[in-house]
C-alpha cells in the first residue's frame, strides 16, 4: 500500500516536471494595447495561432535559426535578435517577455498597437432611414481606417523599428570604443594596444555578422511580392470564413479576443483600402525604410572593418621597416 503511494506521488511529480517542461512563457498583447503573461505549451500556441511545429521551432531559443519574417495563413512567425514573436491580425504573443532588452519592445507595443481615434459623434436617428444610417457609419468607419495601417503591420512596424536601433546602438558603442583604439595603436605599437584592437575585431565580425542577417532578410523580403502579400494577414481573414472554435484553456479566454471566433470590424473595414494593384505597397515602404536603416549600420560597420585593415596595413609597414633596420645593424655589427 505504501509502495503504491509512493509511486503515485512520483508519478505526479514527473508529470508536473514534464507539463513545466514544455509550458513556456509569452507575453499576449492585444489591439487594445493590453498585456497578459501566459505559461503555455508549444501546442496551445500552434492551436491558437494555426503554424505547424516546424514554424514554431524557428522561435526555440535553444535552437540556432538565422534571422526569419515567415507569413503563414493566419499568423506571422518572427525570428530577429532577441525579438522571437508571434503576430497575429489581433495579437502579438512574445517570448521571454522579462528579458531586458524585450521589456522596452512590449512597453513600446502597448503604447502603439491600439488605433486612437476620436469619438463619433451621436447621429439622431428620428425620421432617418436605417440603412442610409449604416452605410453613413460604414463610410466613416472607412475614413477612419484609411489613415491607419493593419494591426500587424503597426506590430511588425515596432519591432522592426526596435531591432533596427538596439543593433544601430551597438555599432555606435564600438565606433565609441574601436576608433580611438586604433589611433592609440598606431602611436604606439604595444602588446595590450594589439590585444585591445583584437578583441575589438572580433566584436566587430561577430556585429557585422547579425546586422547582416537581418539586412538579408528584409531584402529577400522586399525582392519579393508574393512573401510580402503573405504577411497581410487582415486581408486573409476577410477574404475567408472564420474557422471552427476550438477548446481552449480558460487562460486564453482571459483580457484576449479569439481570433478564430470573430473578425474585428476594424479587420473587416481595413480591407477596402487595398486593392490587387496597392496591396503591397505600404508593406514595401515599411521594409524599405528599415531596410536602408539596416544598411546604414551595415555601412558603418563597413567603414570600421576598413579602418582596421588600413591600420593593420600602417602597422605592418612599420613592423617591416623596423625590421629592416635591425637586419641592418645586424651586418653593420657583423
Amino acid at each position: 500500500m505504501v509502495r503504491a503511494i509512493v509511486q503515485s506521488v512520483a508519478d505526479v511529480q514527473a508529470l508536473n516536471k514534464k507539463k513545466a517542461a514544455t509550458s513556456r512563457q509569452w507575453m499576449l498583447l492585444d489591439s487594445k494595447g493590453e498585456s497578459m503573461v501566459l505559461e503555455v505549451s508549444k501546442y496551445d500556441i500552434m492551436h491558437r495561432v494555426g503554424i505547424h511545429a516546424r514554424d514554431l521551432r524557428i522561435l526555440d531559443p535553444l535552437l540556432s535559426y538565422p534571422s526569419t519574417v515567415l507569413g503563414r495563413e493566419r499568423a506571422i512567425v518572427l525570428n530577429l535578435e532577441h525579438i522571437k514573436a508571434v503576430i497575429t491580425a489581433e495579437e502579438v504573443f512574445l517570448r521571454n517577455p522579462t528579458d531586458e532588452n524585450v521589456i522596452p519592445i512590449v512597453e513600446e507595443l502597448c503604447r502603439r498597437l491600439p488605433v486612437r481615434r476620436e469619438p463619433a459623434k451621436t447621429v439622431e436617428s428620428n425620421g432617418v432611414d436605417p440603412t442610409k444610417l449604416r452605410t453613413s457609419s460604414k463610410s466613416r468607419l472607412l475614413q477612419d481606417i484609411e489613415d491607419e495601417p493593419p494591426f500587424e503591420f503597426r506590430a511588425l512596424e515596432v519591432i522592426l523599428e526596435a531591432i533596427c536601433s538596439y543593433l544601430d546602438a551597438r555599432t555606435t558603442e564600438l565606433e565609441a570604443d574601436a576608433y580611438p583604439a586604433l589611433d592609440e595603436l598606431t602611436s604606439k605599437i604595444s602588446s595590450r594596444n594589439l590585444d585591445r584592437v583584437r578583441k575589438l575585431k572580433s566584436r566587430m565580425t561577430r556585429l557585422t555578422a547579425r546586422v547582416q542577417k537581418v539586412r538579408d532578410e528584409l531584402e529577400q523580403l522586399l525582392d519579393d511580392d508574393g512573401d510580402m502579400a503573405d504577411l497581410f494577414l487582415t486581408r486573409k481573414l476577410a477574404g475567408s470564413s472564420p474557422p471552427v472554435g476550438s477548446s481552449l484553456p480558460s487562460i486564453w479566454e482571459i483580457g484576449s479576443p479569439n481570433t478564430g471566433s470573430r473578425i474585428s470590424r476594424v479587420s473587416r473595414a481595413s480591407m477596402a483600402t487595398y486593392t490587387a494593384d496597392n496591396d503591397v505597397e505600404e508593406l514595401e515602404m515599411l521594409l524599405e525604410a528599415y531596410f536602408m536603416q539596416i544598411d546604414g549600420t551595415l555601412n558603418k560597420l563597413t567603414a570600421l572593418r576598413e579602418y582596421i585593415d588600413d591600420t593593420e596595413d600602417y602597422i605592418n609597414i612599420q613592423l617591416d621597416n623596423h625590421r629592416n633596420q635591425l637586419i641592418q645593424l645586424l651586418e653593420y655589427l657583423a
